[in-house]
């Protein structure tokens, strides 16, 4: 049963991703006949407690209030991948979870849940600016990059700063049902349940393209001509090397084959023509070298989680040109 929710409160915590669990926790909508929940915020460090950005806050709670708890919310701070925090923090959340509690990391608040060993074992994720500082300090983690969030009960772990709305909002969904969690969205004006994950939101600058040896030739070249056919025995072909000695040197050199390259580029193609054109779907698919609509489709959902309509939807708004 999720009654009693409690946000714990370190130095530097993030205005917004506080005012995230605030938001969908804290609110008074009994008019509507919707729960209303025991909300408590606590401190963790010596009050009043400062808030990034730039100002300060007090709560009569401390940790003991995560005593009484069925949901605890850390929600993204400053410098939360580097630094330590309070060994009481840590020791009260996994009392918390050993009682049978939820925590709730997030964006990086999910450091402080790998820093009390509640992901040790688990799959989760956090903000893709992260994931690879969380792969270190806690190698033991099943980290999950390109998604919202992950409920791995009952540890759950949101991407950046808004995909804290969609794992707050499943939980809802998950203890209170579908009205329950439809009706705060409303209240919110936000989409109930939001299409893909963050790997749409991914920025993948261009690699590096050397000009001084064959493998930058090929890749520079590449890039020029995603709308055509590119095969190993091609590209071996413009480098005087044979297919299987090209093959060798472009993974040693790039770490992925010459198929996976020339597809996240034409990916990425896809959707700087998604966001910055009016062309259809049929026509920027061809432009960018997957030769239809369907083979377009088909690569966004396996490396992005989202349709092509979908991602041009959330990235240029509901007046965007046909898609068809």
């Amino acid at each position: 049963m999720l009654t009693n929710v409690v946000t714990v409160l370190t130095h530097g915590v993030n205005a917004f991703e506080l005012g995230v669990v605030c938001e969908v926790f804290g609110m008074d909508r009994s008019e509507q006949g919707l729960p209303v929940y025991d909300f408590a915020l606590a401190a963790a460090e010596p009050r009043p407690i400062r808030a990034h950005p730039g100002f300060t806050m007090d709560t009569p709670h401390g940790l003991e209030r995560l005593a009484e708890a069925d949901l605890i919310a850390v929600p993204a701070g400053q410098r939360y991948t580097e630094r330590d925090f309070p060994a009481a923090l840590l020791d009260a959340l996994r009392a918390a979870v050993g009682r049978g509690a939820r925590v709730l990391g997030v964006c990086s608040g999910a450091f402080v849940l790998g820093a009390a060993g509640l992901l040790d074992g688990r799959r989760c994720t956090t903000h893709w600016r992260y994931t690879d500082a969380l792969s270190r300090r806690h190698p033991e983690a099943l980290i999950e990059p390109g998604v919202l969030y992950v409920d791995d009960d009952p540890v759950i772990t949101s991407a950046g700063t808004a995909a804290g709305i969609d794992a707050c909002l499943h939980l809802v969904r998950k203890e209170q049902g579908n009205r329950v969690a439809n009706a705060i969205a409303r209240r919110m004006v936000v989409p109930p349940h939001r299409e893909g994950g963050q790997a749409q939101y991914i920025e993948h600058p261009l690699p590096p393209v050397r000009q001084d040896d064959a493998i930058g030739a090929a890749l520079s070249w590449m890039q020029e001509h995603l709308d055509e056919d590119v095969t190993v025995e091609r590209l071996a072909a413009r480098a005087h090397m044979a297919p299987r000695t090209f093959a060798r040197r472009f993974l040693q050199e790039t770490g992925t084959t010459p198929y996976q390259w020339v597809l996240g580029q034409r990916l990425l193609y896809a959707q700087h023509l998604l966001e910055e054109t009016d062309l259809t779907v049929d026509a920027l698919a061809v432009r960018a070298g997957f030769g239809n609509a369907a083979a377009l489709r088909h690569h966004f959902l396996r490396r992005l989680d989202t349709t092509p309509q979908s991602y041009r939807r959330t990235f240029r708004g509901t007046a965007a040109a046909p898609t068809q």
